[in-house]
């Protein structure tokens, strides 16, 4: 009976026992639609992320280690970032000043709250660039660039110059 359902016979008017070829045949498109439909949805996922969020790097993030949280925020369109919280203070328990900083009137002000980040521009692709940061540690203040690795990872990239001449770290999103 199997002998008579022939590999080139059309799927219509089939036989019964060539039951098999029919559900592949039919099944075909069902099999492109759903193709189809999960193809498109991982497209959209991923274009959803790589829409390039402008936003996407506001928020409070711990610095590499956890020392402190820096608040990124927006004013009209550049971006700013500021200290909210130092983990460490001075062996008496009084908060940490900045001391290194090259302005003598300015070394009596506390770390938390400085703005450290000052006017970066969204360039795209999670990118903010043209931005400058000051370092506490040392008093001096470098070029500096952001990448959104992910919605929850920030690397951020000090340097003098050019971008391949400096140090980078990564920050983890607190909120």
């Amino acid at each position: 009976m199997l002998d008579s359902c022939k590999s080139g016979e059309l799927p219509f008017n089939f036989p019964l026992h060539c039951f098999s070829f029919h559900l592949i045949f039919i099944r075909m498109p069902f099999f492109k639609y759903l193709s189809t439909v999960f193809c498109l949805t991982l497209f959209t996922i991923s274009v959803s992320f790589a829409q390039n969020d402008s936003d996407g790097a506001v928020g409070t993030w711990f610095s590499e280690g956890k020392e402190s949280k820096i608040e990124i925020y927006k004013n009209n369109d550049r971006y700013f970032g500021k200290i909210a919280w130092v983990q460490r203070t001075n062996e008496d328990g009084s908060p940490v000043l900045d001391v290194n900083n090259p302005d003598e009137k300015l070394r009596s002000r506390k770390i938390a709250g400085i703005v450290i980040m000052r006017d970066f521009k969204h360039a795209g692709k999670n990118v903010w660039e043209d931005g400058k940061i000051y370092d506490p540690k040392n008093g001096k203040t470098y070029s500096c660039k952001m990448t959104l690795i992910s919605k929850n990872q920030l690397e951020v990239r000090g340097y003098v110059g050019i971008s391949l001449i400096g140090r980078s770290t990564t920050w983890t999103r607190a909120d």
